[in-house]
């Protein structure tokens, strides 16, 4: 059985970065996007960066971003994977992808089948699939859980991960009923937008090994 992926994005303070590292997640992620209450600017995403422990890779989140800063961006902050959330194409990711070391994520908002059948077209661009909530008043983070009986018989184009409404009370039964491979949670792990919560993340983490574990 492979080891179960998890991600807790939008961490803003060292707090919340080292919270996330000791309660197991493989994955932290750095919001770059001014909309939304987890922005971090570049000085606080390269600090930020800095902290992140050497087993924990760093997720860097844009949304529709031009090529010329998001090439600052990547140069200053050095994250493992590149996540992208909003409607970038599949030439502009395969550019990343093909010109750079890193892992590039496209995330997709997932409302029904064809969504979900559409993702396909980034097959050769993306190296995983974040399947998430259908956009709402920001592209991510809102909250907002998507249909997992869409995901049920279908062929993933490439490695995904689930996220959209995940939290501690229902990221076990997510696992169980998807089998998704990465979790990602980020505003149900929350006392307040943006502001993470220790004891919300180790639950997440705790429920998350707990249900792969029982699957093995």
């Amino acid at each position: 059985m492979p080891e179960q992926l998890i991600k807790i994005c939008g961490l803003t303070t060292p707090d919340a970065i080292k919270a996330a590292a000791d309660a197991g997640a493989t994955h932290v992620g750095l919001v770059h996007f001014e909309k939304s209450p987890r922005h971090v600017s570049l000085a606080d995403a390269v600090k930020l960066r800095a902290m992140v422990p050497k087993q924990v890779k760093t997720v860097l989140l844009t949304v529709n971003m031009e090529p010329k800063p998001t090439a600052e961006l990547l140069q200053e902050v050095q994250p493992d994977v590149l996540q992208l959330h909003g409607k970038e194409t599949p030439e502009w990711l395969a550019l990343i992808k093909d010109n750079s070391q890193l892992e590039v994520w496209k995330a997709i908002g997932v409302k029904d089948r064809a969504a979900l059948e559409g993702a396909a077209k980034y097959r050769e661009a993306a190296h995983r699939l974040i399947y998430d909530a259908a956009a709402g008043a920001l592209p991510g983070g809102n909250g907002l859980a998507l249909d997992w009986r869409l995901l049920l018989g279908h062929r993933h184009a490439l490695p995904w991960g689930l996220a959209g409404g995940l939290g501690p009370q229902n990221v076990a039964d997510a696992i169980r009923y998807t089998g998704a491979p990465l979790v990602d949670a980020s505003s149900g792990l929350e006392s307040a937008p943006g502001v993470k919560d220790a004891g919300k993340i180790r639950a997440f983490c705790e429920a998350a090994l707990a249900a792969r574990k029982a699957a093995a």
